[in-house]
């Protein structure tokens, strides 16, 4: 089974894209909620987590600042991350591409989308 962490200050965010994970295949994870970035990094820390998907506008620690933390540490710099942003900037989405980030993905998010994004990470 894998584990999944999704960081929203949205609950409304993270409810629609465990539903949209659900469509596209990956229903059986177990997905865990974070509220910002150092929840969501403590998450990862806590049990080995298969992937990411992190907001980039969120209160105590954003998205692009919990994607460097992941990519410093030699315990999760192999963990795929997703950013889900509204911002929709491709200056910032090259920055956060460059930084490790596996995908930067638009807001508002569908599954096939998603499904497109994760294809290796579903067929994994």
């Amino acid at each position: 089974m894998k584990r999944i962490v999704i960081a929203d200050d949205s609950a409304t965010a993270r409810m629609f894209i465990i539903r949209c994970l659900q469509i596209i295949g990956l229903g059986e994870s177990e997905f865990v909620e974070a509220e910002n970035g150092k929840e969501a990094l403590t998450a990862a820390k806590e049990k080995p987590t298969d992937l990411l998907l992190t907001d980039l506008n969120m209160p105590v620690m954003d998205g692009q600042t919990l994607l460097k933390w992941v990519k410093a540490s030699p315990k999760l710099m192999d963990m795929p991350v997703v950013i889900i942003t509204s911002a929709g900037n491709p200056a910032k989405e090259q920055e956060l591409l460059k930084i490790g980030a596996l995908k930067v993905i638009n807001k508002p998010v569908a599954p096939p989308i998603l499904m497109e994004a994760l294809a290796a990470f579903i067929d994994d």
